[in-house]
């Protein structure tokens, strides 16, 4: 049985920072492609960051890009999310997902059918 487990969450203040990480069982994360995904009251849950099988390329989208950076630890089976240069706009609830296949759009939110159950990310101005 598949579960992930998001910790790291809390309150900032602009352009502060954050690390979120995702605990995975009954998965190995080095195996296939993993993402976060975030979710604001009223919005569509849409794609953050994705790291792919093999050498792990990565992704992001536009909004987060150069303030955000995903990774993994295979040794921990651990998903992490850094996130640097938070603004107000970062606020939402954050979900790990992991693919049992191979993905072809990384953040593409159908791609993923393993999920937390999220950790809350708020930034204050």
């Amino acid at each position: 049985q598949v579960q992930l487990v998001e910790s790291g969450g809390g309150s900032v203040q602009a352009r502060g920072s954050l690390r979120l990480s995702c605990a995975a069982s009954g998965y190995t994360v080095s195996t296939s492609s993993m993402a976060w995904f975030r979710q604001a009251p009223g919005k569509e849950r849409e794609g953050v960051a994705a790291i792919t099988t093999g050498i792990g390329s990565t992704y992001y989208a536009d909004s987060v890009k150069g303030r955000f950076t995903i990774s993994r630890d295979n040794a921990k089976n651990t998903l992490y999310l850094q996130m640097d240069s938070l603004k107000p706009e970062d606020t939402a609830m954050y979900y790990c997902a992991a693919a049992s296949r191979w993905v072809a759009f990384p953040l593409l939110r159908s791609e993923y059918n393993y999920w937390g159950r999220g950790t809350q990310v708020t930034v204050s101005s």
